[in-house]
C-alpha cells in the first residue's frame, strides 16, 4: 500500500548483508512463482521478430517526440509531442510502441507473454512481459532509433478539454530520452535557449488537464510510493520517492490518450476498458469518521475528491487521512465486450470511461485495446485475432496484478525485515495511519528508517506521532511488528 513520505530514507542495506537479501530476493520469486528467464524458443522467436519488424508505411519522423521515465529505463512505451495551434488549442502527439509489428497470435512470445501478463519489478532485477531484446530493444522508443509506433493524436482546445483524437500506425524516431529529474529540471531553470518545446507546452497543458480531472471528480492519491532501490557500490536502499509535477502532467497525457481510447471502443461497442466501482456510502461514512476522529474538517458540501486534494501529506494527521482514502481505490478491474457494453464501464477514481492502451512493452492487455482503437479509427474490421483473446482478457489481467502485488510486498516486507532485524528493541518515532481498535492494533509509518508496518496496543493515536518499540523484524517470514514504547 502506499505511504506518506514521513521523515528521512533508511540507512543503506551494504554486503555482505547484501548477500544475503538476495538469497531472499530470489527465494521470494521461486516461492511466488515469479517468471524469469525465457524458454529458448521463445528468445529464438524473440531474436526474429526484432530482426524482421512490421514498419508501416506513414512516416512520422519528422515529430520531434521525447521520452520522460525513470532513471536507466529502457522499455520505452511512450514519447510524445505537444504543439500549440493558432487558435490558442494544442495538438498531443503520443507515440506508443507497436509491440503487434514484432509479434504474431499464437506465437511463442505471444504465448508466453500471455503466462506472464505484466512485468514484474524487483530491486535487483525485472522479469519483463516480452525478452529484452524486444522490450528493451527493437520494440523500445529508444532515441534516435526508427521504431514502428501506435501514434495517437488528440487535439485538445485552449482549456484542455479534447476535440478530437484517433490512431494510426507510423514509423517515429524518439529524439532524446529524460529522466523524470531532467524534465522538471528543465522546465524550472531553463538554459539560455529556453524550456525545451514540448516540456513548456506539457507545463500548460498538465495543470489544465488536472483541472479537467477535478471538474470531473475525478481524485489522483499522489502518495509517494516505497521502493526498494539498488545504490552504488551494492546494496539497497528502502525510501519513498516523492513525485515531480512534471510526473502527474505526463501521468495526464496518458490519462487523457486511456479516456480517448475507452471512448471509442464503447461507442463501437467492441474493446477492453479499466473499470473501477463507485465507494459505497458505508465506506464513505467511514472516511468521515477518520476525518472527525483526526480533526480534520469536512463540510457537507465539499466532496470527497476535492477534500482529498486540500490534504498535505507532509502533515501526519493529512498523511493518516490519505491513507484511509486508499479503501475508496480498490475493486479495479477489466471490463471486455463485443455487441454490448458493460453496465457501468466508469472508472470511478478517474471519474470516466477508461483503457490501458499505453504501456503494452509492461502489460499484455495494452497490445489487444491498441488494435482494437487502430481497427476502428480505420474503419476496419477488428482482427479476429483480437476478437477471439478479449473474453479471457480480464481474468488473464487479474491473475497478473495479483501476482506482481504479492511479489512487489513480499520483496518490501523481506528488505525491511532484514534492515531491521539487528535493531529489535529499539525504540523509533512513527506516524500512526491507521487504528484497529477492536484488535488492539494500527499501522505505523516511521520515520527512520522509512517503514510501514503494524504496531500494538490499546488507544493508539490516529494521525499523531507515537514512541514505538521494535518487537519483532523476521526476514523468515518478511514481518515486522511494532509495540506502543
Amino acid at each position: 500500500m502506499p505511504s506518506p513520505k514521513i521523515g528521512l530514507p533508511a540507512r543503506v542495506l551494504q554486503a555482505p548483508e547484501t548477500a544475503g537479501v538476495t538469497r531472499g530476493l530470489e527465494h521470494i520469486r521461486a516461492e511466488l512463482d515469479v517468471p524469469t528467464d525465457f524458454p529458448p524458443e521463445v528468445l529464438a522467436a524473440a531474436e526474429r521478430a526484432a530482426a524482421a519488424p512490421r514498419l508501416p508505411d506513414l512516416d512520422r519522423t519528422d515529430l520531434e517526440l521525447l521520452t520522460i521515465d525513470p532513471p536507466g529505463s529502457k522499455d520505452l512505451d511512450q514519447a510524445l509531442h505537444v504543439a500549440a495551434r493558432t487558435d490558442g488549442g494544442f495538438t498531443v502527439s503520443y507515440a506508443i510502441a507497436d509491440v503487434a509489428a514484432f509479434v504474431s497470435a499464437g506465437d511463442p512470445v505471444d504465448l508466453e507473454a500471455h503466462r506472464r501478463g505484466e512485468t514484474f519489478y524487483g530491486p535487483d532485477q525485472r522479469s519483463p512481459l516480452h525478452p529484452p531484446v524486444l522490450s528493451e530493444g527493437a520494440a523500445s522508443l529508444l532515441p534516435g532509433e526508427v521504431r514502428p509506433a501506435l501514434l495517437w493524436t488528440v487535439e485538445l482546445d485552449a482549456h484542455g478539454r479534447t476535440t478530437d483524437a484517433g490512431v494510426v500506425r507510423a514509423r517515429v524516431r524518439s529524439r532524446e530520452q529524460l529522466t523524470y529529474e531532467q524534465a522538471q529540471d528543465d522546465i524550472d531553470h531553463p538554459g539560455p535557449g529556453g524550456t525545451r518545446p514540448t516540456l513548456a507546452l506539457l507545463a500548460e497543458v498538465g495543470p489544465l488537464r488536472e483541472q479537467r480531472e477535478r471538474e470531473r471528480g475525478g481524485v489522483s492519491l499522489n502518495l509517494p510510493e516505497q521502493e526498494v532501490v539498488p545504490v552504488d557500490g551494492g546494496g539497497f536502499d528502502l525510501t519513498y520517492r516523492a513525485l515531480l509535477p512534471v510526473e502527474g502532467w505526463n501521468a495526464q497525457i496518458s490519462l487523457l490518450t486511456g479516456m480517448a481510447a475507452a471512448h471509442l471502443m464503447l461507442y463501437a461497442r467492441v474493446g477492453i476498458v479499466r473499470t473501477m466501482p463507485p465507494a459505497t456510502g458505508s465506506a464513505l461514512r467511514r472516511l468521515r469518521a477518520v476525518a472527525k476522529a483526526l480533526g480534520i474538517r469536512w463540510p457537507a458540501e465539499l466532496d470527497y475528491p476535492e477534500l482529498v486534494r486540500s490534504l498535505d501529506p507532509a502533515r501526519p494527521r493529512d498523511a493518516a487521512m490519505m491513507n484511509a482514502c486508499t479503501v475508496l481505490f480498490r475493486g479495479a478491474g477489466y471490463a471486455a465486450f463485443d455487441g454490448s457494453v458493460p453496465e457501468d464501464p466508469e472508472h470511478a477514481a478517474i471519474a470516466s470511461d477508461y483503457s490501458h492502451v499505453t504501456a503494452p512493452l509492461r502489460r499484455l492487455v495494452d497490445r489487444y485495446a491498441g488494435e482494437v482503437c487502430l481497427a476502428l479509427c480505420a474503419g476496419t474490421p477488428v482482427p479476429g485475432w483480437v476478437r477471439d483473446a478479449l473474453p479471457q482478457l480480464p481474468e488473464e489481467m487479474a491473475r497478473a496484478d495479483q501476482a506482481a502485488h504479492r511479489y512487489e510486498r513480499a520483496v518490501v516486507d523481506w528488505v525491511e525485515a532484514c534492515l531491521l532485524q539487528p535493531r529489535v528493541g529499539e525504540v523509533f518515532t512513527g506516524t500512526v495511519v491507521e487504528v484497529e481498535p477492536e484488535k488492539s492494533r494500527g499501522t505505523v509509518v516511521v520515520q527512520d528508517p522509512a517503514v510501514e508496518a503494524r504496531v500494538s496496543g490499546n488507544d493508539l493515536p490516529l494521525g499523531h506521532e507515537l514512541q514505538v518499540r521494535l518487537a519483532a523484524a523476521d526476514p523468515e517470514t518478511g514481518t515486522v511488528r511494532f509495540e506502543r514504547a
